[in-house]
């Protein structure tokens, strides 16, 4: 049996990685994708108190995490889609009138 510290290394080196990945970026996909590592991580450790706990509570909030993460993502990409049918590129930067 895997201990719940090892799962929850994994949570903060996986959340470390995606809160890199936002800061450090640029790019609005890779700034959304950034975004997905997080709430993954997040589903990690929901997962890894919940075995330990041996209560499904954690079980059931990861899976609306997970819900909210593809709505996220849906809502996303179709921003990124409309942005970029007006604009050339992608970059956070050029993103700085809400009037087209």
């Amino acid at each position: 049996m895997v201990p719940v510290g090892a799962y929850l290394g994994l949570s903060a080196v996986l959340f470390a990685i995606g809160l890199i990945g936002f800061l450090g970026r640029r790019n609005v996909i890779l700034m959304l994708i950034s975004i997905e590592i997080m709430l993954n991580a997040v589903n990690v450790s929901l997962a890894a108190f919940s075995q330990h706990l041996q209560d499904l509570r954690g079980q059931i909030l990861a899976l609306f995490v997970i819900a909210v993460a593809a709505a996220e993502a849906a809502i996303g990409l179709g921003l990124v889609l409309a942005l970029t049918r007006n604009r050339p590129g992608i970059n956070v930067e050029d993103l700085t009138e809400l009037r087209w």
